[in-house]
């Protein structure tokens, strides 16, 4: 799936959950979109993680809202009289993330009951990815047309926040545990650990290679060691590659 690039056309209104504050856009593809904003405070490897975590949810059947590239004029934000949204949106000129906006999508509670299948999968995806922010606290679920879609995978792939100085290795994330204590999918790991041999199938090099190319080369910023995007991409290619092979003691067991 290569990423569409549309324009953004109209700021509708902010989301303040959490501290990015994303907002509702809508684009020239008659489109309505949460807008991941690349002058947010967690920085372009935030919407890295976004791209890269969903991309994979895709190939392992984990449904998750489609996503686009916003290119978005700073001059949106004159019309705006909401000052902290002005300055979030001339910082964040260019290209910023596009989820699709589910209308009618509510938040997963105790009361829903989700496929165990899909359940252990996001599970899976989160010990892979290792996403720190899937709790009861925050979900980051939603049920929309009687399904389960994963949101907000930004929380995913910490490791490239250690980049910039260099620190960081595959072997070190791979041999890192995952803490599904709080997880609020932490029922099902058994339905996890079931579907481990073939989801791991999934995401051989094609497909990773595939995933990691509808990150825009804008997103990937040099670092020592990795100073082009093909650098970057093998990077983290070598990083997941890592948390897949070897004893994985990371992987959910039942």
């Amino acid at each position: 799936m290569t990423l569409s690039h549309v324009t953004v056309t109209r700021y509708v209104t902010p989301l303040r959950e959490g501290g990015s504050l994303p907002g509702i856009v809508e684009a020239d593809d008659l489109g309505t979109y949460v807008c991941k904003f690349r002058g947010a405070g967690q920085g372009l490897r935030v919407l890295v993680a976004e791209v890269i975590v969903a991309g994979l949810a895709r190939a392992l059947d984990i449904p998750t809202p489609d996503q686009v590239v916003l290119d978005l004029d700073a001059n949106i934000a004159r019309y705006e009289a909401d000052e902290e949204v002005q300055d979030l949106l001339n910082a964040s000129s260019g290209l910023n993330l596009g989820i699709d906006f589910l209308p009618g999508a509510f938040g997963y509670d105790a009361a829903y009951q989700p496929d165990p299948a899909l359940a252990g999968r996001i599970l899976w995806l989160d010990a892979l990815t290792a996403n720190v922010d899937r709790s009861w606290r925050n979900p980051n679920l939603l049920v929309w047309g009687g399904t389960l879609q994963a949101i907000d995978h930004g929380a995913s792939l910490y490791f490239h926040h250690s980049w910039p100085g260099g620190g960081g290795s595959p072997e070190r994330f791979a041999a890192q545990p995952y803490d599904l204590s709080e997880h609020v999918l932490g029922a099902y790991v058994a339905q996890a650990a079931a579907q481990a041999p073939a989801l791991r199938s999934r995401l051989g090099e094609a497909s990773l290679a595939k995933v990691l190319d509808d990150v825009p080369d804008e997103w990937l910023e040099p670092v020592p060691g990795a100073e082009d995007p093909a650098e970057l991409r093998a990077r983290y290619g070598a990083f997941l590659r890592a948390r897949l092979d070897g004893d994985r003691p990371w992987e959910p067991r039942g």
